[in-house]
């Protein structure tokens, strides 16, 4: 038999995916108000900088931002991605901040006032799962309206930024086998820098693209690139010859005036065993008992150069407690004011110091400690990262 838990939460799904695609956040406030008397409800959703979380509300109306980095409870829970229960100034009353987040893709935060409980750890985990829910529901509910798109802006994004970030599988995931973090800068004017993955029951594959140029003549390259690796990917064949047919689309519509640099990797989930092609810029890191080092890999012309190319893969691996650590040109060739270049030196650094953060910080300190090279100013180049760590598939137990 369930416990009253699990049929409120079980109740409340229902609820959720039954409401209109607007309506999400008005079901969860009446959903908490009945089963657990909660008297406000306020999704916060991440900006594209991850730099703020912004209320979601009808436009033209707005709510005011709220800093991820300010020491808020909300911005503590989305940065810890973990709850945190609010003391308010009213007594008995807090206010719960939970983390939405779906498959390790760290959406926002659910802040929930209510009377405090005395059963609070248990009402904290009903309210997580709860959060998640929501997720999952926002997910779906951005294909049929703009309101959850439109949450996360602080100003208008270029045309190019559009299409970058709707092609984009998201900037997290997670499995039991390894953790994705990934990030995009200049966040609300990115042209080609790109990144994308794919997971299958045995199978990860990850990839970062350099489109060549600025603006939407970058983002229509990428676009295509990007479109054929997956179209490649879909069809079952081998990472090499993915890279080979699309390199054929982009050198068929550009006759090799324009390329991609791409860097494409595959990992096997049960032995972490993985290949690689190299196919241009992008720079592949490891870090392996506190050590970083540049993952040594045989660097073949850029998709689309040249006609008919074939590409060769190069073997790799990687053992549990490793993390991955993937730049693009716009990163580890980046010049500041003074000609020289970020390198590889300070990345080293930057990717030795956060070893202990989460591969959603790593990835955003990267791109932090590349704009403070730049003096604070916006990035004139795209930039785009990507961290992985790994934990292997653990054993069946017998």
């Amino acid at each position: 038999m369930r416990n009253r838990s699990e049929v409120w939460l079980g109740a409340a799904e229902s609820a959720l995916r039954a409401a209109p695609p607007t309506a999400l956040l008005p079901a969860a406030g009446r959903l908490l108000a009945t089963y657990l008397q909660a008297s406000e409800v306020t999704l916060l959703l991440a900006d594209y900088g991850l730099s703020v979380l912004q209320p979601v509300t009808q436009l033209p109306h707005t709510g005011s931002q709220v800093p991820v980095r300010d020491g808020s409870a909300a911005g503590r829970a989305f940065a810890a991605q973990a709850p945190v229960v609010e003391v308010t100034d009213v007594p008995g009353i807090v206010i719960a901040h939970l983390p939405v987040t779906v498959r390790g893709d760290h959406l926002g935060v659910l802040s929930v006032r209510l009377p405090e409980p005395a059963e609070g750890a248990l009402r904290t985990l009903e309210l997580a799962a709860f959060a998640t829910a929501l997720g999952h529901e926002l997910i779906v509910a951005e294909r049929d309206t703009d309101l959850y798109l439109q949450a996360r802006r602080r100003r208008r994004l270029t045309l190019a930024a559009e299409m970058q970030w709707q092609l984009l599988p998201g900037r997290g995931l997670s499995r039991q086998e390894y953790t994705l973090g990934a990030h995009l800068e200049p966040a609300y004017a990115i042209g080609g820098d790109n990144f994308d993955w794919n997971t299958t029951d045995d199978v990860l594959t990850v990839t970062c693209t350099d489109g060549q140029g600025h603006g939407i003549d970058a983002a229509l390259l990428t676009n295509l690139a990007v479109s054929a690796l997956r179209n490649a990917r879909r069809a079952g064949v081998p990472l090499e010859e993915q890279a080979s047919l699309a390199s054929e689309a982009v050198y068929a519509q550009y006759g090799g005036k324009r390329s991609a640099p791409t860097l494409l990797l595959s990992l096997d989930l049960g032995t972490g065993s993985g290949q690689a092609v190299d196919a241009g810029s992008p720079q592949v890191f490891r870090v392996r008992d506190s050590l970083v080092e540049r993952v040594a890999l045989e660097t073949q012309t850029p998709l689309g150069m040249f006609q008919e190319t074939e590409y060769r893969k190069t073997p790799f691996s990687v053992a549990p407690g490793d993390r991955l650590v993937i730049v693009s040109s716009g990163v580890h060739g980046s010049q500041g004011q003074d000609g020289r270049a970020f390198g590889e030196r300070a990345l080293r650094e930057t990717i030795a110091a956060t070893q202990r953060s989460s591969t959603q910080e790593t990835a955003q300190a990267l791109v932090d400690g590349l704009v403070q090279y730049h003096g604070g100013s916006d990035l004139t180049q795209d930039a785009a990262v990507i961290c992985l760590d790994w934990r292997g598939r653990q054993p069946l137990e017998a």
